[in-house]
């Protein structure tokens, strides 16, 4: 596919959000960027967050992975809806109760000022880290298969700090006014764009291979692809139990205790419909997931039967059967514009919530005049913008591992501390004496990495996997009751 035809639907794709963001944007405040003046319909917020919730790690590196893991993420999967309900029915009605902006302001109600700083630096570093990955990976795709092959002035090639620059910008452009009130939008948007993007490449593929729907199931179930559950080896990283439990902890952590996914939820009317849209959002989520399976699965069919080789970086593989593998532009421009819109439903929101946790749970921005607070914010979500470019830009130095795998992993022990912390809040009601909260936080993570690296020679053999989030949660919530005080406090 010509990298002109592709560079042109980019084009076309930026202008529609810049469309939508001029509208959503007239009249915005500083109310609009944080929470959307608490306006948003419940129905738009339940199918943009499918989008935000997948990711272009999703779109990417869930169909390339299922040749070595095969269906076997849908364990995990369905461990997201457990801890879903768990937001939906314990975490979003405290939420609202305390009628909160930045989610963790509730540390410092429950514990004090180190324990809410300490909090909210640790979703700072997670989200950074975790934002990064995605538009990382998006941005290797585009630089592979438009910029590499796009020649300007010459024989110039835009490099990938470019390619990286460019794509931060226009994240920057379109949310920087109207912040969570454009975001619930664009999301909706982008999430289907990239539906249609996965729905469109199964049909073609199967059309490629002469099957129709019937065929495909049956092509997919009798394929080496297909096994979804794994039982067999508890040292296995596939295992049932260590997959489930870790889904139901990484949904908890990585939205219920996420400002990111949280912000999207605040901005709902009220508790009934925040709680509407996640039970509704929850469910569909799992027949999505399914679906990208699926394509993954009919990739590798697709390239057996063709003669395709697989790349050794997976995270390329949809991308070279959609623009290299003689499908047609209608795939490969879907695939584009499906790509974009996975990571940039991810990263916008990621950048708004960034921008919102740094400006009230850091700076306190609150206690500031209305035209000094837009002030603020905008130089922080510039500087939030810089700091994402940069975090890309050093970890393609350093990453060489499937994303999907990276982004789990990295959770595992930045969101450790803020599990602890939630769970003693919530199911104890003991005060911490909590200067020493920075201490138990910082150091839970440490002893985890410790842990998971001898876990062969210590625990008989055992590899952690996506589970030493839950490692790390437990181990900060022993450390938050070796500093309590033993004294209580009533929870309302």
């Amino acid at each position: 596919m010509s990298p002109t035809l592709i560079l042109s639907f980019i084009v076309g794709y930026f202008a529609l959000l810049f469309a939508i963001s001029w509208y959503t944007s007239r009249q915005a405040n500083n109310n609009s960027f944080f929470i959307g003046n608490r306006e948003s319909k419940w129905y738009l917020v339940a199918f943009g967050m499918i989008g935000a919730s997948l990711s272009g790690v999703t779109f990417i590196s869930i169909p390339g992975w299922v040749g070595t893991s095969q269906f076997s993420y849908m364990q995990v999967v369905l461990g997201y809806l457990v801890g879903y309900f768990v937001i939906a029915t314990i975490l979003m009605p405290l939420y609202y109760k305390l009628n909160l902006t930045s989610i963790y302001t509730y540390l410092e109600q429950r514990f004090g000022f180190w324990s809410y700083k300490t909090g909210a630096s640790f979703f700072l570093l997670s989200r950074t880290i975790g934002a990064a990955f995605r538009l990382f990976l998006v941005a290797i795709v585009l630089q592979r298969f438009v910029f590499e092959r796009f020649t300007i002035f010459g024989d110039y090639h835009l490099p990938f700090a470019g390619t990286v620059c460019i794509t931060i910008l226009c994240i920057w452009l379109y949310t920087r006014k109207g912040g969570i009130k454009t975001i619930v939008w664009t999301d909706t948007l982008q999430t289907l764009f990239m539906l249609l993007a996965v729905g469109l490449s199964i049909v073609l593929i199967g059309r490629e291979l002469n099957l129709g729907l019937s065929g495909m199931v049956s092509a997919i179930a009798d394929s080496e692809y297909s096994r979804v559950f794994f039982f067999d080896d508890p040292t296995d990283s596939k295992y049932f139990y260590k997959q489930f439990f870790s889904g139901v902890f990484i949904a908890i952590v990585m939205t219920g205790l996420d400002q990111d996914m949280m912000q999207k939820n605040l901005s709902c009317r009220n508790i009934k419909e925040a709680q509407l849209n996640m039970f509704s959002f929850s469910g569909v989520l799992v027949f999505v997931n399914l679906f990208f399976l699926a394509l993954g699965a009919l990739l590798y069919i697709f390239a057996n039967a063709k003669g395709i080789a697989i790349p050794e970086r997976t995270d390329e593989f949809y991308g070279l059967i959609a623009l290299d593998s003689g499908l047609g532009p209608v795939v490969g421009a879907f695939f584009i514009l499906g790509l974009i819109a996975a990571a940039y439903s991810s990263a916008d929101s990621a950048l708004t919530a960034l921008t919102t946790s740094f400006c009230v749970d850091i700076i306190d921005i609150n206690k500031k005049e209305e035209q000094e607070r837009t002030s603020i914010r905008r130089i922080v979500h510039i500087g939030v913008s810089v700091l994402l470019a940069i975090v890309i830009i050093v970890f393609r130095e350093l990453n060489d591992d499937s994303v999907v795998k990276s982004v789990f992993i990295a959770a595992g022990y930045t969101y450790g501390p803020l599990l602890g912390l939630y769970s003693f809040g919530l199911f104890t009601k003991l005060k911490i004496r909590d200067k020493w909260a920075i201490l138990v936080c910082v150091a839970s993570p440490i002893i985890t990495y410790i842990i998971n690296l001898n876990s062969v020679e210590w625990l008989w053999g055992y590899k952690f996997g996506f589970e030493v989030l839950i490692l790390n949660g437990f181990l900060t919530f022993l450390g938050l009751l070796a500093i309590s005080n033993g004294k209580q406090e009533a929870i309302t």
